[in-house]
């Protein structure tokens, strides 16, 4: 029902280009691929060619290597083996660990990323799962669920019980954008924008002084889309939904955003939320926070946060309806 959602778009990329044409005596290149599951688009401006597509997906290889549930032999699927107590982090995933119980502790306990045995028991792991647990299953992987049941020091990470399973796909994929980013810089480019997954981040501007912009969806009250097109400078824009992974069993729909207080699938008004924030890890652990929220408090807990604007939209007894931070209107230059 939800899928007529389409919320972040870029605008100004052109598809399968690689050089466009001089502008102020610089060239556009842009670079798409595959990986983490979905699609990558980069995009930056200068006077000669500075990425290679190979180098990006070579990024995106380690940055698996460390933190994909979908590789056997990853360092997080060594990790929550039922055999393993602890392992020795390497840099990508002690960064990600460490904002982890950042936001943690700054969300009160919403974002949780052990939530694993939870997201399988519902059935939107990389196992193949039908139908739904039982109160008692439920109730029986919520004793090794918690931050509370990880220790980390210096480099290594342990467990207090060996169930204990992570899942860092609620932000490793902005710190992913991020990598991608700092990358950019060590080039020397001083244009470009950033794409995975529909998570992106900025740096400068385009020639002519132009802003890069994002557009985002959205419907009015006869369901009719229209559209805000944002500004991005030196930004990163996330968005998350109840739309995008769900299931349906006996006409039950529930998503893949887990409450790890009660185990059970989150029940929220909202239906999207996009985050702009100063770097895409931080907007990508964000939106999942958001999500778990009120809308009202959702938006109180941004304005009360220096560098983190929303926009979202929320269901109304039956009616959609949007909402957004005080500081949100700034980046709109269209609607």
């Amino acid at each position: 029902m939800l899928n007529w959602f389409s919320l972040i778009g870029i605008m100004g990329i052109g598809c399968c280009a690689f050089a466009q044409q001089p502008i102020s005596g610089l060239q556009r290149f842009n670079v798409e691929g595959y990986a983490q599951g979905t699609t990558y688009a980069v995009s930056y401006y200068a006077n000669d060619e500075r990425v290679k597509k190979a180098q990006l997906d070579s990024i995106f290889q380690v940055i698996d290597q460390s933190m994909s549930l979908y590789k056997p032999n990853s360092l997080i699927s060594k990790f929550n083996s039922d055999t393993s107590s602890e392992i020795v982090m390497d840099h990508h995933m002690r960064t990600v660990l460490k904002k982890s119980f950042q936001i943690n502790r700054l969300s009160k306990g919403i974002f949780d990323i052990t939530v694993k045995p939870l997201v399988s028991l519902w059935g939107f792991g990389p196992e193949k799962t039908v139908g739904i647990p039982d109160s008692n299953a439920v109730k029986d992987a919520l004793t090794f669920v918690g931050m509370d049941k990880l220790a980390v020091k210096g480099n290594q990470l342990r467990k207090k019980d060996k169930r204990v399973e992570i899942d860092l796909n609620g932000i490793a994929q902005g710190y992913t954008v991020d990598v991608l980013y700092d990358f950019f810089l060590s080039k020397k480019i001083k244009s470009f924008l950033v794409e995975v997954g529909g998570e992106i981040r900025t740096h400068g501007y385009k020639p002519e002084n132009e802003p890069y912009k994002v557009l985002i969806q959205r419907p009015d009250e006869t369901r009719e889309q229209r559209n805000y097109i944002i500004a991005l400078h030196n930004k990163a824009v996330t968005t998350s939904g109840s739309y995008e992974k769900y299931r349906t069993v006996n006409n039950y729909s529930f998503s893949h955003h887990m409450d790890a207080k009660t185990g059970y699938p989150l029940k929220s008004s909202i239906i999207t939320v996009t985050v702009i924030a100063e770097n895409a890890m931080d907007a990508d652990a964000l939106d999942n926070v958001f999500m778990a929220m009120k809308p009202e408090d959702a938006v109180a807990f941004a304005n009360s946060k220096n560098k983190i604007d929303i926009y979202l939209l929320y269901l109304d007894n039956g009616v959609v309806k949007e909402a957004y931070s005080k500081g949100f209107s700034k980046y709109i230059i269209t609607n």
